[in-house]
């Protein structure tokens, strides 16, 4: 493709790649532009807005160019920008993380309303399989009392977790460890979270493009029935857990019943039905440790 943008202004440039997106059948495809032009140009929307009719610069129209491309073959904004914002924080992303779904932020939800109904004091949160670290990274900035462990069998991962949690001022409440959910862990927590892969393995290639083509296959990949990370979560939250203690999960839709039975399975109560994402799927499955 030739560089459609060089001598654009950048209200021409947005105004074209809107439409070119929107051509793609790609839903989001003016905010798409927006924030591909701000990041060109570095410009944020005030900076889009005041200088609209000046002229792209040769590098800044190359740079929009090459996100163009990018974009039109079907890779995800954030992924394109290396960053994506969950809970209010801005998180860098990685190859060896998912990025970051509003759906996810349910978790988040339910795991507050847990903490807050116990009134824990310095409570102990443990995030299984935690990626960018998104949602310990979202219950310690909520809760300044709380400390968090955050595992991943990825090392990648982890990097790009840790590296979040010091760029938002939580690296001296959380620590990581590089192990398969919670095999190289002991003690007793107070709260489980975890996002872990629930896609039933031939479902993969159905999923869109974004996802099934950027996403790492090991963050998606549930096992044949979606349920095999569950399996592995539930015994080891009933072992870490402290009595009282809460399992918050996220899961895939029509899940529900078949997590809550893993998770009576393994010892543990399940009271609370599941809680609905903001598109009404059921999204969250807790359990509790209830005995010694």
């Amino acid at each position: 493709m030739s560089n459609s943008f060089s001598g654009a202004s950048l209200a021409a440039a947005r105004r074209a790649l809107g439409k070119r997106l929107k051509d793609a059948a790609i839903e989001s495809a003016e905010l798409d532009a927006r924030l591909l032009i701000g990041e060109a140009t570095g410009l944020d929307l005030t900076g889009l807005i005041v200088q609209a009719e000046r002229q792209l610069a040769p590098d800044e129209a190359e740079r929009l160019d090459g996100f163009a491309t990018r974009r039109l073959a079907g890779e995800p904004v954030a992924r394109i920008l290396g960053r994506r914002e969950f809970w209010g924080l801005p998180l860098t992303l990685s190859a060896d993380t998912l990025v970051p779904r509003p759906d996810t932020e349910t978790v988040v939800e339910v795991a507050l309303d847990y903490l807050r109904a116990e009134a824990l004091s310095r409570p102990l949160i443990l995030d299984l399989g935690t990626g960018s670290g998104a949602i310990l990274l979202a219950l310690l900035s909520e809760c300044p009392d709380a400390c968090g462990v955050a595992t991943d069998i990825s090392l990648g991962a982890l990097r790009a977790a840790r590296a979040n949690a010091v760029a938002l001022g939580l690296a001296n409440r959380a620590g990581f460890v590089a192990c398969d959910y919670a095999a190289a862990l002991a003690g007793r927590f107070d709260l489980i979270v975890s996002n872990p892969p629930y896609i039933p393995a031939r479902e993969i290639a159905t999923l869109d493009v974004e996802v099934r083509a950027h996403d790492p296959r090991r963050a998606l990949d549930g096992g044949d029935d979606g349920l095999d990370a569950y399996r592995r979560i539930a015994p080891e939250s009933k072992r870490l857990l402290r009595p009282g203690g809460a399992l918050v999960v996220e899961i895939g839709q029509g899940q529900s019943d078949d997590v809550a039975a893993l998770m009576r399975a393994a010892g543990l109560a399940v009271a609370d039905p599941p809680r609905p994402d903001l598109g009404g799927v059921l999204r969250v499955v807790t359990g509790r440790h209830l005995t010694g």
